[in-house]
Formats: structure tokens, sequence, C-alpha cells
């Protein structure tokens, strides 16, 4: 695990609610990135598909900022799509381990082609799992949730995710020094949880308060997946703003 320096967008010149992207151009990872970042960017291994999402999603700096380094372990929340678990095995490399960890519910959107993916790779396994009744694996170096923590708020009362206890639940499973990674589309300062099930969206003081409260620090906030011209009132599948949603991304670190 390479530590975690405390910059933004310049220094390194998904769920459900995955979204597709609006933006146009190629994506090419940047000067600087990690071999094997660059590695997992580049891989023949994703899809055609998965690469138009780049330019909006900037995989090679967000991995970065993750601090993904080869022979990690590593859990991913909400990994079905496998948009990031395409290039999280090939980051890690053989000697690291991808650990998907999807809620019982998200069945019909990728059970099966998560089940695929793991009989398709030695270093990834796929478990489906209540978040306040999974048991993680020891010693973890890095957790990725991205585009899921406000999915973890649900109408149906035993989807719905007590993420007091499951924060707590990562910070046990990560190793000292160890990142836990959270992407999610942004609503409204003071909004709490209060547009996750209406608009999919998140107050990011929300998730920082959540996630610190349970002995992480916040290491990086940063303005990498930042789109001003999004005021956050629109559904993020609305048309006028789908792919372009304003993104907190937030690194916490275990002590």
């Amino acid at each position: 695990m390479r530590p975690i320096t405390k910059f933004a967008t310049a220094a390194l010149l998904l769920g459900i609610c995955s979204a597709a992207p609006a933006q146009q151009g190629a994506y090419m990872a940047p000067a600087g990135t990690p071999a094997n970042i660059r590695r997992a960017v580049e891989s023949p291994a994703r899809s055609a598909e998965q690469k138009a999402r780049d330019a909006g999603r900037k995989p090679a700096e967000v991995l970065t900022l993750a601090g993904i380094a080869e022979g990690d372990d590593v859990i991913e929340f909400g990994a079905f799509g496998h948009y990031y678990s395409t290039m999280l095995v090939e980051a890690v490399g053989p000697s690291g381990h991808v650990y998907m960890v999807d809620m019982p519910w998200v069945e019909p959107f990728g059970g099966d082609a998560a089940r695929a993916f793991d009989a398709a790779h030695a270093n990834a396994s796929f478990m489906q799992v209540d978040y306040n009744e999974m048991e993680l694996p020891d010693g973890a170096d890095a957790a990725l949730m991205i585009l899921f923590y406000h999915d973890t708020s649900r109408e149906a009362a035993d989807e719905t995710v007590d993420t007091a206890d499951m924060n707590a639940r990562i910070f046990d499973a990560l190793a000292p020094g160890g990142t836990f990674l959270v992407i999610d589309h942004v609503a409204e300062s003071g909004s709490g949880w209060g547009a996750a099930q209406t608009l999919h969206r998140m107050d990011p003081a929300t998730i920082i308060d959540e996630v610190t409260a349970a002995g992480f620090e916040l290491v990086t906030n940063s303005d990498l997946l930042s789109m001003p011209a999004d005021d956050h009132t629109l559904n993020i599948f609305d048309p006028a703003i789908r792919g372009m949603t304003d993104r907190a991304l937030l690194v916490f670190r275990k002590p």
C-alpha cells in the first residue's frame, strides 16, 4: 500500500446508479500514473463500453488516489457491472486479490455476471451478503464503494443497511494504513440522506460524518469528479444530467 497524499484534480497532471457517460474524447492515464494502474486502465480485457466511460470517471486518477498497489487485497462494494473490478484484478496482479461484495437485492442486476467474473479470475472472489452480516477478509489494503453509498438506504426495511455497523466492519477489516474510497453523486448541502432514494444522491458531509465516526481519518476530499454545472436538484437518471453529475470523491484512512 503506497501512502496517500492530500491532493485534488490538478495534482495528478457506479451503482445501480452508474450512468452512461455524456463526455466525449479519448481518455488517457496521466503522466506519473503508477505502472500497475496504467496496465489496468489499458488492459485489453476491458470492453469498449467500459472504456467509453473513462473520460467522465477518470479511473487512473481514482485508483491512484485509492493507493492500489501490486499485491494488494482490495474489497469492492457494489461491484456489479465490473467497471472497476476488471481494472482492479489487473492492478493488484496475481499476488493480490479482489473481493467483490454485493447486497442480495442486487442479484437481478448482475449476480450471474459476478459469479462468471469470479470463475474467470483466480485473484477475484464474489460474495452476496447483507452488509450488516458480512464477514470481510482480515488485513485488507483498501476498500472501494463507488456510486453505492446512497443505495444502502432502501424502501424495504430488510434491504436498508445500518451504515454505522457497515463502516465499523470495513474499519475492522482493513489493515492499519488501509484506505476506504467512497464516490457518490452529490446532493444539496445539508440534505443528509434526504435525496438518497429520490434523486440517488448523498450529501458528502453526511458520508464524512458517518465514516469518520467509525474511526477513519479523511485524507482526501477531491474535486476530481466535480461538475459545477450540476445544481444537485435532478435525479441522476434525468437525461439532462445523466453521466454529468457532480460527484464527491473521498478517501479515508485507518490510522
